[in-house]
């Protein structure tokens, strides 16, 4: 049997390989264009400074929103089944399935100027949200919640609701319970949620775009000025492209626990 297995276990090695280099070489492209001894000054300059500080600070707001919006939503899908939970999943996690240019679209449509909400806010305060700072928080946070919702239902249900049960019957009150003791148990995925989200927001390109436009110091962040770059200053997109790996193999490594689990 042992015998049997090992040339299936060797071509299922190779075939690993061969799918680990495809995701591999366009690293390895990257790292080889990437004028290493002109890095620092790219990152160092000014437009490239705007756009990080801004992609940070919008990606933060956005992360924060979707905890602050996604726990109450979360709990409330765990908390039993019905049309119209499965109404609301749906809602929420279309996001992550539609182009991001299309969501960019249907955010225009509902927060722009001439939107089914964009219009009032604009009578009644003068308030407009596209093509300002205030609309690349609103395009990523409806990008990045659903991973949230997602990420913290699922801890939701796992969670052995007997420990909530033997601190209602000691007296907490409801939100007690959820806070002291619900919350700190499914800590890993609300962390796990959080991260995925914030990084979901770092990364958004189609819908800020389309939805905040690409105005430098104001919406245009890190993704879309390695978009802007590409067209004027390649090895300036090239550096920005580093910075953005970076963060993503930082966010898998403080992800390895949830993802990557030792045997």
């Amino acid at each position: 049997m042992t015998g049997a297995r090992a040339p299936a276990n060797t071509a299922l090695s190779l075939a690993a390989g061969v799918i680990a280099l495809f995701f591999l070489l366009p690293l390895v492209g990257l790292a080889l264009r990437t004028p290493w001894h002109a890095v620092g000054a790219q990152l160092a300059s000014g437009p490239v400074v705007d756009a990080l500080w801004l992609s940070l600070q919008c990606s933060t707001a956005a992360a924060i929103l979707s905890v602050a919006a996604g726990l109450p939503l979360a709990a409330w899908l765990a908390g039993g089944a019905g049309w119209h939970r499965t109404a609301v999943r749906v809602l929420v996690t279309l996001p992550m399935v539609l182009p991001p240019v299309v969501g960019g679209v249907a955010l225009l449509l509902a927060y722009g100027r001439n939107g089914i909400v964009g219009h009032l806010l604009d009578g009644w305060i003068g308030f407009a949200l596209p093509f300002t700072t205030p609309g690349v928080i609103v395009a990523e946070t409806y990008v990045a919640m659903p991973f949230f919702v997602l990420t913290a239902e699922a801890g939701l249900r796992s969670f052995d609701r007997r420990h909530a049960q033997a601190a209602a019957t000691l007296g907490a009150s409801p939100w007690r319970t959820f806070r002291t003791v619900t919350v700190p148990m499914i800590a890993p995925s609300l962390r796990a949620g959080l991260v995925v989200a914030w990084a979901r927001a770092l990364g958004e390109f189609g819908a800020t775009i389309t939805f905040a436009g690409n105005l430098a110091g104001h919406t245009r962040t890190m993704p879309l000025a390695v978009y802007t770059a590409l067209e004027t200053d390649p090895a300036a997109a090239i550096a920005l492209s580093l910075v953005l790996v970076a963060v993503s193999a930082a966010l898998l490594f403080l992800l390895r626990k949830q993802w990557f689990p030792a045997r």
